[in-house]
């Protein structure tokens, strides 16, 4: 089984020692990003809403890298550090994806890397 590390510059670089993601055979397994700005690796200003935003072009830059985009994710898993935000992330989803929507996870988490209230990893199967 051949790993293939997929790497954006339009995304923020690893923080960690991990890859932005790595597909295997038509799937692509993209890490969790938080909402930081890949030009200043940091937190974007302007609130909870924002910082969806970000990390859904974040996860974005990195599918285009794998040779898909959001609509191939197939699968999401949402970190909160606070479920009240949880009507916010539906909202700015509802923007982003279309029907069906990709099957998806939301948990609260104590706290998470640099801070920031929300991350996200996904599934992603590439097409043909």
């Amino acid at each position: 089984m051949a790993r293939r590390a997929v790497h954006s510059d339009a995304a923020p670089q690893a923080i960690g020692t991990y890859s932005q993601a790595l597909a295997v055979e038509g799937t692509v397994y993209l890490s969790g990003q938080i909402p930081l700005d890949p030009g200043s690796m940091q937190i974007v200003p302007g609130g909870v809403r924002r910082e969806v935003e970000q990390v859904l072009a974040n996860l974005d830059a990195v599918a285009t890298a794998a040779g898909g985009n959001l609509e191939d994710i197939v699968k999401l898993t949402v970190y909160l550090t606070d479920l009240n935000d949880f009507e916010t992330v539906n909202r700015v989803m509802a923007r982003q994806f279309s029907e069906p929507y990709p099957a998806r996870a939301a948990v609260q988490v104590a706290a998470l890397p640099r801070g920031a209230r929300v991350e996200i990893d996904a599934v992603l199967v590439l097409r043909g």
